[in-house]
């Protein structure tokens, strides 16, 4: 067995909780005050064909100080902002939206029944870029590469890059055309059954793994360890991970990128450096100033 290869760390089971309007929905990381995997603050896995569970959708809501990547899998959602940015996202499709010094915008479906399914994760931004202007972008399902593996299933690159054989295939959201201080890497990797995927990962990256169909066996040889489905796997120290598909076709999201090892003061939809900067943020949105200062 390689010694570096990752293991499972930890595991972090989801709690059901709602958001926005009510919108129901699973947390895994940030679940807990204080549960953070730096640089990765929240996790939250939606899913059902209840449109009851999601039709109320997030109202107008402020952010500061970090990015949320919206990934569905099912279903039809519209972004708004008070910047004048509207964007629909569908079966698929990925948005990626940097708060910065701040956004008011809402998430809203774009359907009155059937399926709505996917994650929303939120990844801090260092203290340098969290007063940066707000930038978002929505990347259509045709527009996300997906890489075929030599022993079955095959990959989504939405962010970082992954090397199947002798080629290199990057996301659209990558830091050599748009440099970002966390290098996250964000994939959607389908296993069939028995089927096993092996990838480099820089060492001193943070990285987790969230199955969300099937179970997943992290690790390799006397160190695999299975990872319950709808749980955050947590993986250890190493350059290198392997995940596997146990009886039956697994999903699972893999997630990594540089922490960046600074204080965390988060109030709800603001994360700061410190208590000052998120009674800062307070103050411009309760001013009215909120859309000024992120204009």
């Amino acid at each position: 067995m390689n010694t570096n290869t990752r293991t499972l760390a930890q595991v972090i089971r989801s709690v059901e909780t709602s958001d926005g309007a009510g919108v129901k929905l699973r947390r895994s990381i940030g679940s807990q005050r204080g549960l953070y995997l730096d640089p990765f603050l929240m996790l939250d896995e939606f899913g059902t064909d209840n449109a009851d569970d999601y039709i109320a959708g997030f109202p107008p809501h402020p952010h500061r100080g970090f990015e949320t990547v919206t990934y569905m899998l099912d279903g039809r959602m519209q972004h708004k902002d008070h910047l004048g940015n509207v964007g629909d996202l569908g079966p698929g499709g990925v948005q990626w939206m940097t708060a910065g010094r701040g956004v008011i915008h809402s998430e809203m479906p774009l359907q009155e029944s059937g399926r709505m399914r996917g994650f929303q994760l939120w990844l801090n931004l260092p203290a340098k870029e969290k007063m940066k202007a707000a930038w978002y972008r929505d990347i259509p399902a045709g527009e996300i590469p997906v890489v075929a593996l030599p022993g079955g299933g095959h990959v989504k690159v939405i962010a970082g890059t992954v090397k199947a054989g002798e080629t290199s295939t990057s996301g659209p959201i990558n830091s050599a055309e748009r440099p970002l201080s966390t290098d996250p890497l964000y994939l959607d990797l389908h296993l069939p059954a028995g089927a096993r995927f092996e990838h480099a990962l820089p060492t001193g990256h943070t990285a987790f793994v969230y199955s969300y169909e099937g179970a997943a066996i992290i690790g390799d040889g006397d160190s695999a360890r299975a990872l319950p489905r709808q749980a955050a796997g947590v993986l250890s120290a190493g350059d290198r991970m392997v995940i596997a598909a146990g009886a039956e076709e697994t999903r699972v999201i893999l997630v990594a990128g540089r922490p960046l090892n600074e204080p965390i003061v988060q109030y709800g939809p603001f994360v700061m450096n410190t208590r000052e900067e998120i009674e800062q943020a307070i103050q411009d949105y309760q001013r009215g100033d909120f859309a000024k200062v992120a204009a």
